[in-house]
């Protein structure tokens, strides 16, 4: 994922924006850290900073194990609203890359759930606080989010100087 989103498709020009959320917001954290010059500020929905660590409460060993010997295991996936099987080999790629270490300086806005059953709030809150360029909001919410949008949304149009 992180390939596809290369400098050659970032814009040369101006800087942008990244919007992600869970594994996107990851990603936005580490193409940020990679691409310095290219992205100017990045908006964090439940960023699953700690995917394929140890430690990763949805990924005891036992689990990682399973994925190996099986060589694909189901997932939910939310934009489906479904399991769907992921091949082992994601996870052999995820593990190269370490989002909670990535340095990034741009400014970052993270919105959090505390009722997040997939990414642990409290994971987020201690990637939030060593970064003084990232403004954490802790939502009475779960992973996805939806009950908190109208806030988030205000937020972001703020953040982004949309409101005039």
């Amino acid at each position: 994922m992180l390939n596809q989103l290369s400098s050659e498709t970032l814009p040369h020009d101006q800087g942008v924006t990244l919007i992600g959320s869970s594994l996107g917001g990851t990603m936005a954290v580490l193409a940020a850290a990679r691409w310095t010059d290219r992205i100017d500020r990045l908006v964090l929905l439940a960023p699953a900073v700690m995917f394929a660590k140890d430690g990763h409460h949805l990924l005891p060993p036992e689990r990682i194990e399973e994925w190996r010997r099986k060589g694909a295991i189901p997932f939910f996936h939310y934009s489906y609203n479904e399991e769907r099987p992921l091949d082992f080999a994601f996870y052999e790629d995820t593990v190269r890359y370490d989002a909670f270490e990535a340095m990034f300086s741009q400014p970052t806005l993270i919105f959090q759930g505390v009722r997040d059953t997939s990414v642990d709030h409290r994971t987020v809150e201690r990637f939030a606080r060593t970064r003084p360029n990232v403004t954490l909001s802790l939502l009475d919410d779960d992973h996805q989010l939806t009950a908190s949008l109208p806030r988030i949304w205000n937020d972001v149009e703020a953040f982004l100087g949309l409101i005039e």
